[in-house]
């Protein structure tokens, strides 16, 4: 086994799968494919996906049946929901060490596929039940392949494009069109610069073609032919041409939405991106010409961001397809950086340094915000909180040495061995293991819930409580709806935060009585405000489990 090959394997354990399921489901979209596979192993209805016990159109079929065939094997459970976004994490760190090495050499192959384990941005999804991260596996594996087959190997293109043609079907059955729209948008320019040395494989494409259809297409058939118009215009058209084109899922962000979302997503690399500048300024002066294969990366990176800007939904996890092209780029730029410096028999780069002191800067500051932030986190043991925060600094400040003191070669090894170190430290410090407050809250519904009585949230826990209770449960979306259900003549019980009960009863004579209550920290609703200032009174929300009667 490649030594490049076993150090990815290693990061990615530490960064994609070490306390996979320490954290609880979280009240976001990550609830609904969690619990869209428990109802699928708790109905046998392995075609069409529930979420609250009816059908839920949204998305395609394969992601519900890799959680729901893990619990069938290991049982229902916070690691098994996550662990096929850990293993998109890992594949894609490979397919990108594996493209590097095949158009480079294994040195720009072992850093960049360190890039893709380590970085922020992949850790943060790697670890939540979404399809995004198996979706920007199917993306890169269909665009690396069909790059391959139709510009590296004309002479005998058959076998990558079959592979970038069960890729791309496998992507379809993920999340639809887009797993067919990104590769094009990256081949078809980069065939037609090259086109003068190459040939069209007609044939080849064809049967890739054919294989993907046969791949994706039979169940969205099945689900037309049993759920008929309903379903095409719920999937087709309001799932994806209403989520690219409108603002129905998605509020409307700005033109420059991704790029902040860029920079952040490759953290703790992203300062040795200025590695890039030179060779990016010759190439815009026309001092120098890319490689083919650097030209290929760039468009690989450049159109698909220009695509997601273009839409009016956005949403930072849409860009994820974009970091492998980026990741062999900035390994590229920084051995070229070393080179250069080597050559000219200088022992330190001032880019170089600064890169790396900017890096151990920004860990310093992480995990000096994290300790501040201790008197939220409430549901994690104070102890893994300074020890997490505590690791996270001391990355910092070993990456700050190293930058003083190390040779220029040398530093992307200690960036990565820092960046290895934060992510454990976020992982252990930030992550609570069976004390989440949604959890409390689910055991404390089954015990005061008396027979067959309803259940509703009130904005709080609104999609992941019925992960742990398995029952079925009403989302109220307004003040009136809350106050006609508290007001029915059964008692029903309600999950509600205290803030939010309090605006109720203002608002008109409601008769409630409180059961239980949990302390609960809203990371989604984190401002820098509440990490620079933390305020338990302000910042923790009690969240009520109250009752009509």
């Amino acid at each position: 086994m490649r030594r490049t090959t076993v150090l990815i394997l290693l990061l990615s354990a530490l960064s994609f799968f070490v306390g996979l399921g320490r954290p609880a489901i979280g009240d976001s979209d990550e609830a609904f494919y969690a619990e869209a596979g428990r109802e699928m192993v708790a109905s046998g209805d392995w075609l069409t996906p529930h979420y609250n016990y009816v059908h839920r159109f949204q998305k395609p079929i394969l992601f519900y049946w890799l959680v729901a065939g893990t619990y069938v094997v290991a049982g229902v459970g916070e690691a098994a929901a996550r662990v096929w976004s850990a293993a998109a994490g890992l594949g894609i760190a490979l397919l990108t060490a594996a493209c590097a090495r095949a158009w480079y050499d294994e040195r720009t192959a072992r850093l960049a596929g360190t890039v893709v384990a380590t970085s922020f941005g992949y850790f943060s999804i790697g670890r939540l039940s979404l399809p995004d991260l198996p979706l920007a596996f199917f993306i890169t594996l269909t665009t690396w392949t069909a790059l391959r087959g139709l510009l590296d190997e004309v002479g005998r293109p058959g076998r990558w494009l079959l592979a970038s043609g069960i890729a791309a079907g496998l992507g379809f059955l993920t999340k639809g069109p887009v797993a067919f729209v990104i590769p094009a948008l990256v081949v078809l320019p980069a065939w037609l610069v090259e086109w003068g040395r190459t040939r069209l494989p007609v044939r080849e494409l064809a049967v890739a073609a054919l294989v993907a259809s046969l791949v994706a297409a039979p169940w969205y058939v099945a689900m037309a032919q049993v759920h008929g118009q309903a379903y095409v215009e719920g999937f087709f058209i309001g799932d994806n041409v209403d989520r690219f084109a409108t603002s129905r899922y998605n509020d409307p962000r700005p033109l420059w939405f991704y790029v902040p979302i860029v920079a952040g997503g490759m953290l703790p690399w992203t300062p040795l991106l200025v590695c890039a500048l030179s060779p990016l300024l010759a190439w815009m002066r026309r001092r120098e010409r890319p490689q083919l294969a650097t030209l290929r990366l760039a468009i690989w990176a450049a159109l698909p961001f220009l695509f997601f800007t273009a839409s009016i939904g956005k949403q930072p996890r849409y860009v994820l397809p974009l970091l492998p092209p980026l990741a062999v780029l900035l390994a590229l730029s920084v051995w070229r950086r070393v080179d250069e410096g080597t050559s000219r028999g200088g022992r330190r780069d001032p880019v170089m340094m600064t890169a790396g002191l900017l890096t151990g800067l920004l860990l310093v500051v992480l995990g000096a915000l994290i300790y501040r932030a201790m008197p939220l986190i409430v549901m994690v043991n104070p102890q893994l909180v300074v020890l997490g925060s505590a690791l996270i600094a001391l990355a910092g400040v070993g990456t700050i040495g190293a930058a003083l003191t190390v040779r220029p070669e040398r530093l992307p090894w200690v960036i990565a061995i820092a960046a290895a170190a934060s992510l454990v430290g976020l992982q252990y410090g930030l992550s609570p293991a069976g004390r989440d407050p949604v959890q409390n809250m689910a055991a404390l519904v089954l015990k005061h819930r008396q027979g067959d009585e309803p259940v509703a949230t009130y904005r709080v826990f609104v999609r992941n409580l019925i992960f742990y209770t398995h029952l079925r449960q009403s989302d109220l979306p307004s003040d009136e709806a809350l106050r006609q259900y508290l007001r029915g003549p059964d008692r029903v019980l309600c999950v509600i935060t205290a803030d939010e009960l309090a605006k109720i009863k203002e608002g008109g004579a409601v008769s409630v009585r409180t059961l239980a209550e949990v302390l609960y920290f809203n990371a989604s609703a984190v401002k820098l405000r509440t990490l620079l200032s933390p305020d338990p009174s302000r910042d923790l929300e009690r969240v009520l489990l109250i009752t009509n009667r």
